[in-house]
């Protein structure tokens, strides 16, 4: 009976109650059908499974199966077994309605996604299977929290080669995502006794709040055409910047304010915080080195998967100063909170050259989506201009003063997911007000793309 139980049919927790063994168990299924516990369309146990289950006759479970077949409950079908009938499932009296799903915009172009429809399938399976064959039993065992050594070698290889960054594969932490690595860094940060971090005026509110979470404050730095001013720095205790690609501006930290943020950091022992959420992605020329290859013991490189794959691997990385990599591994935890088999596969993709193929083919495919995106813009709406450099998933759109809420609005009537720049702009900032859009051209799928580009001409002004 014990070999029986652990083999046969499907799991499916009853505990039948009330008089007689039939009533009991039919009144458990009804009410569980009635609850919605058992949603519509689920299949149910054949009698002898579940009769084995509950150490009852099977005559007792095809008789309640009959029962409920009869009263509406159930379905039977020669061939598809025993279901669960479609009915509308009614939620138990003072539970809250479920909120209804946000409606998906007919053309998306806020930034921050790339196109997942053209995600390498194909070659991220072949890289999962050599991955999976090759990989010792023990990788599957619970792992150390820096990372899977696979993964944090080949990031080490690559980081180096491509993005400038001295790089040891004991100094580098896998996280969960940016922000799960900023959070780490958060804690650490406080724990240590800081107070302040010093951001950029433009960027993103939910890095704000994840340090505000950490109990630290965010300071912002003035802005202008040469990128973020370091002048501000003296009272902060670490600094949070892009300096390839200023999101949402557009524009690279100018190398005079690399060295002095450099600079900054050696004098009082500030930490510089690297986000190089898309550094990978530069069409006019070779892409700015990582800020981290001036001194590496002074700042933190944060690089993820997200921008050049998928934001749903949640797969990111850190490449952190002496000392700091174990302070940031215990904060993490006592074990990997990633997914080994996805680290797995990432570190196959990016030693069998997959991941430099990819990319390559990803910025032509980007490319020429900006490039169409500068034509429309400046064939469409002449008193919108494009700014920033080559670089990246988006742009920014300056448009008129006083028309980025209206253009906003304009483009949530007609389905079109548009963000304006106030929504990026840290609520302490000191900066001249500019209306402009941060325009993602990386969502949309190919399909799609030329539709999108028509309901932007449409909302821009003139």
């Amino acid at each position: 009976m014990v070999e029986q139980w652990a083999t046969l049919g499907i799991d499916l927790h009853l505990e039948p109650t009330g008089p007689g063994l039939r009533r009991g168990l039919t009144d458990a299924l009804r009410e569980a059908v009635r609850s919605g516990r058992l949603a519509p369309g689920t299949r149910l146990p054949s009698s002898r499974a579940l009769a084995a289950d509950l150490g009852l006759a099977r005559n007792t479970v095809a008789d309640a199966y009959a029962d409920l077949v009869a009263e509406g409950w159930l379905t039977a079908r020669q061939g598809s077994g025993t279901r669960v009938a479609a009915r509308e499932v009614v939620p138990p009296s003072g539970t809250a309605p479920h909120p209804r799903a946000p409606t998906r915009p007919t053309y998306d172009l806020r930034p921050g996604s790339p196109d997942l429809a053209s995600f390498p399938r194909a070659e991220w399976l072949k890289a999962a299977r050599r991955a999976l064959t090759t990989a010792p039993y023990h990788a599957l065992d619970y792992g150390d929290p820096r990372g899977r050594p696979e993964l944090r070698a080949a990031l080490a290889g690559y980081l180096s080669r491509a993005r400038g960054v001295r790089a040891d594969p004991g100094r580098i932490v896998v996280c969960a995502g940016f922000a799960h690595g900023l959070k780490l860094l958060g804690t650490v940060l406080r724990a240590r006794g800081a107070r302040t971090v010093a951001v950029e005026s433009y960027g993103l509110d939910a890095h704000w709040r994840i340090l505000a979470a950490s109990g630290l404050d965010t300071a912002p730095l003035p802005f202008d055409r040469l990128g973020t001013d370091p002048g501000g720095l003296p009272g902060a205790d670490a600094l949070l910047l892009t300096p390839a690609h200023q999101f949402p501006m557009g524009v690279p930290l100018h190398r005079d304010r690399r060295t002095a943020v450099v600079d900054w950091a050696r004098r009082t022992g500030g930490l510089v915080l690297e986000d190089d959420y898309d550094g990978e992605f530069r069409y006019d020329r070779q892409p700015v080195g990582a800020l981290q290859g001036l001194d590496p013991d002074r700042v933190v490189h944060l690089g993820t998967a997200s921008k050049s794959l998928a934001p749903g691997l949640r797969l990111a990385w850190m490449v952190l100063p002496p000392g700091l990599a174990e302070e940031v591994a215990a904060a993490k935890g006592g074990v990997d909170t990633c997914g080994v088999l996805d680290q797995l596969t990432l570190a196959e993709f990016l030693t069998s050259g997959a991941y430099d193929r990819h990319l390559r083919a990803r910025r032509l495919r980007y490319r020429r989506r900006r490039d169409a995106l500068v034509a429309a813009v400046a064939s469409r709406a002449p008193e919108a201009r494009v700014t920033g450099i080559a670089a990246g998933l988006h742009v920014l759109l300056r448009l008129p003063p006083g028309t980025e809420q209206s253009v906003v609005q304009a483009a949530n009537w007609r389905g079109l997911a548009l963000h304006g720049l106030d929504r990026y702009t840290h609520p302490a900032a000191r900066t001249e007000p500019v209306d402009a859009l941060v325009v993602g051209y990386g969502t949309p799928p190919d399909h799609a793309w030329s539709g999108a580009l028509d309901a932007l001409g449409a909302v821009l002004p003139g």
